[in-house]
């Protein structure tokens, strides 16, 4: 069952990509310091995902404004990010984490890992803004043929914000 608003965010660490740096991304780092957006992409390479990702990377300022850090996931291996950014998308300055080893281990603790038909072995296309206290303070899938709002999740952060 999918996290819900509430939930405390289970801690992870995973390696990632920021454009041509690699790094490893610790969910704890976070806490008392920023609300961190939490997206799920399925799998590199699909024409949403290259549409969800770079948006968020477009936008990192606005989240930053607000005091949130995008954070990205998906099932795919660091060597695919890498190309993916060198042959589609671009080098993109939100981190990509790969949750590739144990495969989708993240992706299962946030309760959006697919284990049956269609397509076995992928997350969700999901958003958890986890804030400061490492609390959901929002949950949303979206069919997989849907980005993100960005807008929408801007205003998220906003009304947890104005709680704050």
């Amino acid at each position: 069952m999918p996290l819900k608003v509430g939930d405390t965010a289970p801690d992870f660490e995973l390696p990632a990509v920021e454009g041509e740096r690699h790094l490893n991304i610790k969910l704890s780092d976070f806490h008392g310091k920023k609300n961190v957006v939490v997206s799920f992409h399925p799998l590199d390479w699909t024409p949403t995902c290259a549409a969800q990702v770079p948006a968020f990377d477009a936008d990192r300022d606005k989240f930053a404004r607000l005091d949130a850090k995008v954070v990205d996931i998906s099932v795919d291996s660091i060597p695919s990010k890498i190309a993916w950014q060198k042959k589609e998308i671009g080098l993109m300055h939100t981190p990509m984490c790969a949750d590739f080893y144990p495969h989708g281990k993240v992706s299962e603790q946030f309760g959006i890992l697919r284990k049956e038909q269609p397509f076995p072995g992928i997350c969700e296309r999901a958003v958890f803004i986890v804030d400061k206290t490492g609390k959901i303070a929002f949950a949303k899938i979206y069919p997989l043929d849907q980005a993100p709002n960005n807008e929408e999740l801007l205003a998220a952060l906003k009304k947890i914000g104005a709680q704050g």
